[in-house]
């Protein structure tokens, strides 16, 4: 199935606006820290969040608006993630309804989400004030102020959208994303918000959606904390025209999967690269594991491990440590037919065949190394699986950046 990127974010798909504003939660003036999208018609909606048990406020007051599949706006701010409060059920009740009531909807066809300090307790008297100057904002050109929004340490907008031609229609599907620490989903991601044209059931939505975190977000590993906050949320106006799709056999739904997907791993390769204090972005490709669990066991131990990150900052071609967290990474494998090879666009050196070492050109893998987009390939003989997972190096700012979060 074809399909391109386009600009437009969350705006490309027919029927949505979006908007960006500075309501006071954040100290600087320069920095918007509350979003909202908004669709001129009811859509079907799904959603995956954090399988932390702690979690944001905003969780059960989104899933509860989502209970009936659908949906028409989203409220999200930043620099407080409303998450451990006693009145943060409250708060977040009361985002949506302030939101519902400046655009005339029902507050329960309202998404609500919050990202950034844990434990503070949310003003809303700032979200309040800025609710009438963020619905005059909302525009077709609105998407990368929503997604400048929603970021906290983030240092680069995740603002993108893709388009595809199934059955004779053009279906858009647009996307915002925030996340730079405190990354290590298991369930969808960071936070992320999701739109498109396509005329979907709730059902089949939601069905797509998992599959795409399956092997996007779910793939990502920034410092091994799951947040508390994590949300992905998908909205579906239905302007494309296509026939409905209604379940997972319904024709057009593997073409929408796949064009989910591929803007799903996109934003996932932006999130690893983005990561706090991060020089480079770590791809791992684990080819001929025994099944689909196996491989993205494999691909995401090597991601998560601090030892090889650090390598990776390095340009250290230390490929032991590939193989130390395909050891304990509790995936079935007989490591003694592993191979291991690193490449990116300096190259490709092999560092390892049938679980040992072999000869290499330590100058030629510095190099390949030193790029700033690492590929990590590694070579199984146990089936015909194969998976891929998404991080970046560890680095000094790392550190900086969160010893120094809260001030």
């Amino acid at each position: 199935m074809d399909y391109k990127f386009i600009k437009g974010g969350v705006t490309a798909p027919e029927g949505f606006k979006a908007a960006g504003v500075h309501c006071g939660i954040r100290k600087s003036r320069s920095k918007p820290d509350l979003a909202m999208i908004y669709s001129e018609v009811p859509c079907s909606a799904a959603a995956v969040y954090t399988k932390n048990l702690v979690q944001g406020a905003h969780i059960p007051v989104t899933k509860k608006n989502l209970a009936d599949g659908y949906a028409r706006a989203v409220i999200c701010n930043s620099g407080n993630a409303n998450t451990c409060n006693a009145d943060g059920i409250e708060k977040a009740e009361e985002m949506c309804s302030l939101a519902a009531g400046e655009l005339g909807i029902n507050a329960n066809d309202v998404i609500v989400a919050s990202t950034g300090v844990i434990g503070q307790v949310l003003p809303i008297e700032p979200i309040q004030s800025a609710m009438p100057a963020l619905v005059m904002s909302l525009s077709k050109d609105g998407s990368e102020n929503a997604a400048k929004a929603i970021m906290t340490t983030d240092t680069a907008v995740k603002n993108l959208a893709v388009e595809y031609t199934s059955l004779g229609k053009t279906v858009k599907i647009g996307g915002i994303a925030k996340g730079s620490g405190m990354i290590h989903p298991n369930m969808g991601t960071l936070l992320c918000f999701i739109t498109t044209d396509a005329a979907v059931s709730p059902a089949a939505l939601g069905s797509a959606l998992k599959a795409a975190v399956g092997e996007s977000f779910n793939m990502v590993s920034i410092d091994g904390d799951t947040s508390t906050n994590d949300t992905c949320t998908v909205m579906a106006s239905g302007f494309a025209g296509n026939g409905k799709i209604e379940s997972e056999n319904s024709n057009g739904y593997s073409d929408f999967t796949c064009a989910l997907k591929a803007l799903c791993i996109a934003l996932a390769r932006m999130i690893a690269k983005d990561g706090e204090g991060a020089s480079k972005l770590v791809v791992c490709s684990v080819s001929g594991a025994k099944d689909m669990k196996n491989a993205r066991m494999l691909a995401k131990a090597v991601i998560h491990s601090n030892l090889l990150k650090a390598a990776m900052f390095g340009a250290d071609a230390n490929w032991g440590r590939v193989l130390c967290a395909i050891g304990y990474s509790g995936a079935e494998t007989d490591i003694n037919n592993a191979g291991v090879s690193f490449s990116s666009k300096a190259g490709k050196v092999e560092v390892c065949k049938n679980g040992a070492g072999i000869s290499f050109d330590e100058a030629a893998a510095k190099k390949v190394l030193s790029e700033d987009e690492i590929n990590i390939f590694i070579t199984l003989c146990d089936g015909s699986a194969s998976a891929t997972a998404y991080g970046c190096d560890l680095t000094y700012d790392y550190v900086k950046i969160n010893g120094e979060y809260r001030s």
